[in-house]
């Protein structure tokens, strides 16, 4: 059975991108397509394991995400709503702040960016970042009060003070963290590792994973369409 399943998951071209790792292709391409198919990270280590392939949860979701290109950047967008909001992550042992902004209409995730504290001067340089990447002339910023208003102003940004709508950016923040286990505690390695895998983690949400609320198409599918 295993082996019915490796060969109808495996494409000899994987091999390039995979070279030097310990585990044959053929398993970590069937693991990809478990996870492609709605399995979680944690899920689709443990169906491995049941077909006796031991591999932490760390190597399974590298595998995952070694096909994005994580320096692929979302399309531009024009949005009309953005919700931004931030959250507390910590970085061996250190708390470091997630800023990430989402698209509304398309769930499009537009930037994340990490910084060392909160407040208003990482709230305005992280909304210029976003205004640097995307048409934000005519959106319409969804936030919270801490901080966020001041640095509207101080960009010349319309926004207003918004607890429904701005809900999608928390419910972002909670999938990514249910992925990653090493922020539900603290993240051990550099914070450029962080930055890389919050990347590939951008990137997979955007271009790969079907949203049900996009009848099944992706944010940049739903962007690009």
């Amino acid at each position: 059975m295993l082996a019915d399943l490796l060969n109808e998951t495996y494409d000899g071209d994987l091999e390039e991108v995979w070279e030097n790792e310990r585990t044959a292709t053929p398993v970590r391409a069937f693991a990809v397509r478990l996870h492609q198919t709605g399995c979680s990270v944690r899920e689709t280590t443990t169906i491995l394991a049941e077909l006796g392939v031991e591999r932490s949860h760390g190597a399974v979701w590298n595998w995952v995400h070694r096909l994005a290109d994580s320096g692929c950047d979302p399309p531009t967008a024009q949005p009309s709503r953005v919700a931004v909001d931030e959250t507390a992550v910590k970085i061996n042992g250190e708390q470091s702040w997630l800023y990430a902004a989402i698209d509304v209409e398309t769930k499009l995730i537009l930037d994340v960016a990490l910084f060392g504290r909160h407040g208003t001067d990482p709230a305005a340089a992280f909304l210029h970042g976003l205004t640097e990447k995307h048409d934000c002339s005519e959106a319409v910023f969804l936030v919270d009060q801490y901080g966020y208003r001041t640095a509207l102003a101080r960009l010349g940004l319309g926004g207003r003070v918004d607890y429904v709508e701005r809900n999608l950016i928390e419910k972002w923040f909670h999938t990514l963290k249910m992925r990653a286990d090493r922020f539900h505690n603290s993240w051990v390695g550099s914070r450029a590792s962080v930055r890389e895998w919050l990347a590939q983690f951008m990137h997979y949400y955007n271009h790969q994973r079907p949203h049900q609320a996009l009848d099944g198409r992706t944010p940049a599918e739903e962007v690009l369409n």
